[in-house]
């Protein structure tokens, strides 16, 4: 790895450094990660797309964190979710969350979002507040807890648990396997409640949800639960919290967007490019020898995508860079690509767009509470997202 790692980075600066020390070594190299496995990181735009549509590089737990601690049976009831999953069993998964998880569904949540980034705002006293804590987190977990029919006193303890879960590497063997076992043991006692009484919600759905004699297995539950719940909220908090970052340190953006808010949706796809939520896909292991770029990756190999550094990939994007919210052709691969594309972009975009709206309208000279300090990165290997952002309304 570089002589700065942007995984284990803590400020933007270090994270853009060490992100732009691996691009300049080439779209595909091998790398040791601060976690100690050996892997083929995937950097460039379309490598990565290569990587992820190569029906030869596949999906595979056994490169996760402390693989070797975790019980079968927690294995088992935590990942059978698609991002784990390879075709056949993929295919299978997604059709019968699609039939649930849909576009329809998403679209009519609009109104709600919009009433609990109201009331959020409404909540917020004096002229300076830490953005992260007080709205980029509360806002998604909220809308996801809502929509999947959490109760109100599980979330804090979802959020605790999912905080460990998703940086793993960072924990020891024994914290790392308790947070998902107590993890586990929630989602099972919540499933077990909406057996028996179903509510208005996407979990008493997908209990129930079949397609032919078909049905998810109450581990596939428990696994897609999580899985829902995590992605649910984890990206969109890094969305709305770099993306109002980024666009109060390049104030020429920020105008051309307070002017003209039909920008919006394109904003959200160039913040989603330039500082992207997540830092890389899923791991996935060759079950063949692969070519990747110029150099073939051998079975059994690991192979890692870094999303984060193809989309600053200058083969793919002029000025990659550049802040350009009226940027056109923006295939940016923040959400994966192939198979595996997330099931819920549409609702982080959805959220996204609602919140900076809303930001934006409530606090019209809203700015870095001290733009000379660089807000805290915290190190992780998925996720890209800030401990805190302290902002100014007056």
């Amino acid at each position: 790895m570089n002589d700065v790692d942007p995984f284990t980075a803590t400020t933007t600066t270090d994270r853009y450094a060490g992100f732009a020390s691996l691009i300049e070594n080439g779209p595909v190299q091998k790398v040791t990660l601060f976690t100690g496995v050996t892997v083929w990181l995937v950097t460039g735009h379309a490598e990565a797309r290569q990587a992820l549509t190569n029906p030869n590089i596949v999906k595979s737990f056994t490169e996760g964190p402390h693989q070797d601690h975790v019980p079968a049976e927690l294995v088992a009831a935590m990942n059978q979710h698609m991002l784990m999953a390879n075709p056949p069993d993929h295919t299978r998964l997604r059709k019968l969350v699609s039939a649930v998880f849909t576009r329809r569904r998403i679209d009519g949540l609009e109104p709600r979002i919009k009433q609990i980034s109201a009331s959020l705002l409404d909540s917020i006293e004096g002229s300076r507040f830490d953005l992260v804590s007080q709205y980029s987190y509360p806002l998604p977990i909220t809308v996801i807890s809502e929509m999947i029919g959490v109760p109100t006193d599980l979330r804090d303890d979802f959020r605790r648990l999912s905080s460990i879960a998703t940086s793993g590497p960072l924990h020891t063997p024994e914290d790392y396997i308790a947070a998902i076992s107590e993890m586990a043991d929630l989602l099972r006692g919540l499933i077990e409640e909406k057996r028996s009484e179903p509510g208005e919600d996407l979990l008493s759905e997908l209990i129930a949800v079949r397609d032919g004699g078909d049905k998810l297995s109450d581990d596939e539950l428990t696994s897609m639960v999580y899985l829902l719940l995590v992605a649910g909220h984890e990206t969109t908090v890094n969305l709305i919290a770099t993306g109002i970052y980024n666009l109060l340190r390049h104030p020429d953006q920020l105008t051309k967007l307070r002017a003209d808010r039909s920008l919006l949706p394109a904003a959200v796809e160039e913040l989603l490019r330039y500082d992207s939520p997540a830092m890389i896909t899923f791991p996935a292991k060759a079950n063949a020898p692969v070519q990747i770029g110029d150099v073939t990756i051998q079975p059994g190999e690991v192979v890692l995508p870094t999303v984060w550094t193809a989309n600053r990939d200058a083969n793919r994007f002029s000025s990659p860079d550049t802040l350009d919210i009226t940027r056109e052709d923006n295939q940016h691969m923040a959400f994966g690509h192939g198979i595996h594309h997330c099931l819920g972009a549409p609702l982080a975009r959805l959220e996204a767009r609602i919140a900076i709206n809303d930001l934006l309208d409530r606090f019209p000279t809203l700015r870095l509470a001290d733009p000379a300090e660089e807000p805290a990165r915290y190190p992780n290997l998925l996720l890209n997202g800030m401990t805190r952002l302290d902002v100014l309304t007056d």
